[in-house]
């Protein structure tokens, strides 16, 4: 007596793996299509800002213990709030083609400070680098103010300002400033 009864367990056994395969395939060519892109947290990579942050948040402490910084001259524009999200946003500040943008940075008794400090500013964008501007050794002008002059955008979108003042005693504070160009 002969089993003529056909079984399909062996071919079932075959095409989950032939569909593993496929999606595994699959998986790996569209997470290789997907762009990387870094981050510019204090002005410097995702990585180095997460294994120093202790010592960021020490030296903005001590820079903020002695020194403020504000941006002058600037207009906002007006964004509405998320009703779904319970982040508070600043309005952003306006951006227009051409920018520039004046800094002050004063001691706690409102006297502006010029000297032994070396102030970097970066125009970035939120969760990418590709269009930073970014301006090495900011100047002061003749009338205590940092000036970075003549910073062009052409995409339109969000943005960050980021000014970081570094002093020779060790302190380095960071202002970040959102923005937006319509």
């Amino acid at each position: 007596m002969e089993n003529k009864q056909k079984t399909y367990w062996p071919h079932m056994i075959v095409g989950f793996l032939f569909i593993g395969l496929i999606l595994g395939f699959w998986t790996i060519k569209s997470a290789s299509s997907m762009p990387v892109e870094r981050e510019n947290a204090y002005m410097m990579s995702y990585q180095d800002a997460d294994k120093n942050f202790n010592e960021i948040q020490e030296a903005q402490a001590k820079f903020d213990s002695e020194y403020t910084i504000k941006l002058l001259d600037v207009k906002t524009v007006h964004i509405e709030d998320n009703n779904n999200s319970r982040k508070y946003h600043n309005d952003p500040i306006e951006l227009t083609q051409n920018n520039n943008f004046k800094y002050d940075i004063s001691d706690k008794n409102g006297k502006s400070v010029t000297t032994d400090l070396n102030v970097t500013f970066l125009l970035t964008r939120p969760a990418t680098d590709t269009e930073d501007v970014k301006v090495s050794k900011v100047l002061a002008d003749k009338d205590g103010k940092f000036i970075v002059s003549n910073v062009g955008i052409k995409n339109k979108g969000r943005y960050t300002l980021v000014l970081r003042v570094a002093t020779k005693d060790g302190s380095v504070g960071f202002l970040e400033t959102p923005a937006y160009l319509k």
